[in-house]
Order: C-alpha cells, then sequence, then structure tokens
C-alpha cells in the first residue's frame, strides 16, 4: 500500500520574495511548514545570494511547472568591475583583479552583442553536471571543472546605474536557463577588465512579478493559520497563453478516463483551426484546468490530467 502524503492537500501558485543568504530549497521547506501542505516545488531556481520572486507551486500547479521554468524572466544585475572570483558572485575567493574601469559609453556600446542568442558558458559553481557530478561539487573538491559553452537568450539589457566607477546595475530580461553571473563575467572581460554580480535581485518569473511576492518573514510569521494561504492563486494562473477548450460533464469524464474528445462545436473549429497537430491545449471545466491536452486533427488526446 503506497504511504499517504503528510500535510494537507493545497493546490494552487504563489510567489515569495526570498531573501538573500537563503536557498530555493530552504525557502520550500520554510513555507512547506508554514502552509502544512503536503507537496511543494519551485519554478526556477534562485541562488542564496540572489533575492526576488520565486514562484511557488502547490499540489496539482507542480504539473504546471514547466509553463513557469520556460518563461520569460526579469533581473537587476548590479556588477562589480575590477575583480573576479571563483564563484562569479560576491560568495567566491578573489581569482583575478584589474584596474580598468569602463566607462558609460564603453558598457553601452558592448551591450548589443550581449543581445539576443548568445553563447554562453555556465559557472563553474553550478548545478549542471559533469560526468554525473554537480560542477559545484567538483569545484569546491579543486578539480578542474569544464563546461561547454550553451544558447542563451538575452530579450533586453539596459545599463540603468552607476553608483560610482566599481559598479554598475542592469536590468536584464531573459529566457530559461540564463545565467547572470556569466553575463557579468563575460561582460567584463569584453571590457577588458574582470566582473562579478554583487547583487542580484529578480523581479519577475513567468507571469509573476514583484506585485505578486510575498515576504518569506511574512509566510513564517503567520504560520499554521488560514492566512498563511491568502495569497493562494489558482493552478490556471500560468496558462494564459495556451488556448483553452471548455468541455461538457460528459467530455471532461472521458478525458479523465483517457480517452479523446472531438471538437464538434463551431466556435472551438475556428480556435484549432490555426494550430498544428501536436499543439498544446488547455482541457476547462467550470474555469478550472481538468487535463493538458494535444491536438490531433480535430480531437484532443488528455497528456496530463489535473485532479484538483
Amino acid at each position: 500500500m503506497a504511504r499517504r502524503r503528510k500535510g494537507d492537500q493545497v493546490h494552487g501558485w504563489m510567489a515569495i520574495d526570498k531573501p538573500s543568504g537563503v536557498s530555493s530549497a530552504a525557502a520550500v521547506a520554510i513555507v512547506k511548514r508554514a502552509t502544512n501542505a503536503a507537496k511543494i516545488g519551485h519554478g526556477g531556481t534562485l541562488d542564496p545570494l540572489a533575492t526576488g520572486v520565486l514562484p511557488l507551486c502547490f499540489g496539482e500547479a507542480t504539473k504546471t511547472v514547466s509553463y513557469v521554468m520556460d518563461g520569460a524572466k526579469r533581473y537587476r544585475v548590479t556588477v562589480r568591475w575590477g575583480e573576479a572570483r571563483n564563484t562569479d558572485d560576491a560568495e567566491g575567493e578573489v581569482t583575478e583583479t584589474s584596474a580598468v574601469r569602463p566607462s558609460r559609453a564603453e558598457i553601452e556600446a558592448v551591450l548589443p552583442a550581449f543581445t539576443g542568442i548568445i553563447e554562453q558558458v555556465p559557472p563553474a559553481y553550478s548545478a549542471i553536471k559533469v560526468g554525473g557530478e554537480r560542477a559545484y561539487k567538483l569545484a569546491r573538491a579543486d578539480k578542474d571543472v569544464v563546461l561547454a559553452a550553451r544558447p542563451a537568450r538575452i530579450d533586453s539589457l539596459a545599463l540603468i546605474e552607476m553608483p560610482d566607477e566599481d559598479h554598475a546595475v542592469f536590468e536584464v530580461g531573459s529566457g530559461k536557463g540564463v545565467y547572470m553571473r556569466s553575463l557579468a563575467r563575460d561582460i567584463g572581460t569584453a571590457l577588458g577588465t574582470c566582473a562579478y554580480v554583487a547583487d542580484l535581485r529578480r523581479t519577475a518569473c513567468g507571469p509573476f512579478d514583484e506585485t505578486h511576492a510575498i515576504p518569506l518573514e511574512k509566510l513564517e510569521s503567520v504560520r499554521h493559520s488560514p492566512a498563511a494561504l491568502e495569497h493562494l492563486l489558482p493552478v490556471e494562473t500560468v496558462l494564459d497563453d495556451i488556448p483553452a477548450l471548455a468541455l461538457t460533464e460528459s467530455e471532461v469524464l472521458r478525458i479523465k478516463r483517457g480517452q479523446p474528445v472531438p471538437v464538434l462545436r463551431t466556435a472551438d473549429r475556428k480556435l484549432i483551426e490555426p494550430l498544428e497537430d501536436g499543439a498544446t491545449l488547455c482541457a476547462m471545466a467550470g474555469g478550472r484546468l481538468v487535463a493538458f491536452t494535444r491536438l490531433y486533427g480535430r480531437q484532443i488526446r488528455p497528456v496530463r490530467v489535473i485532479n484538483q
């Protein structure tokens, strides 16, 4: 007999404002204790040094996490010129110094080279696996870590402030899997100096931004009270960009049994007309998500059923 998961059955999304010095996993553990939810995950890891928007998925919302992790993200990045560190952020040891301090004009001149689809080598201190081991574990053991360059999508990159000659603040919009530490390091190299991330804040992740984010400390203060879940958002919150079909009660039963459902209504046929075979659609009933489905011809087939 399967073991019953401890905790309450809670389904939905919540964005927290993660403070510095707390890992994403530790933040999840804190929220789990505060809400007594049986199952929680997170959509997009933040380094312990970083602060900002960390979306959390509860219960059946964990089945929608890819739609947040694959979504666009925004950051405010403070770069420190003239030093390189082995972690590419303020937590590491200094490995190189430089007297070169770039001007505003010099910085702005190199930014177009870091916009669009670029090639980026991840930091040695990252969770990428090398020969079955996490890169950061190898780096901490003083072993050589050689990581291959990979494509990274930078949607926008703007210099917004230069508080002093040692620092510059950027606003960055990016796709999935882009390392701000690598971006800072590489911009420094392009400017003939060295650099690392002195401060990092994520201001948006998928459909969540700072206006949605609840301070982690606030959740800790209302532990095990109804207030801990008052900011919970529906599972459907992250699915606005996916076409949706409303199902009848009998169609819902077919989908939940794993059976295909023909698209018969005129309005629905107009919706699917521009879509290709294999396109993902949300099957809805009463405004709630029933399943993720795929379109084949003029019928939808369930891919993942949501039980909430």
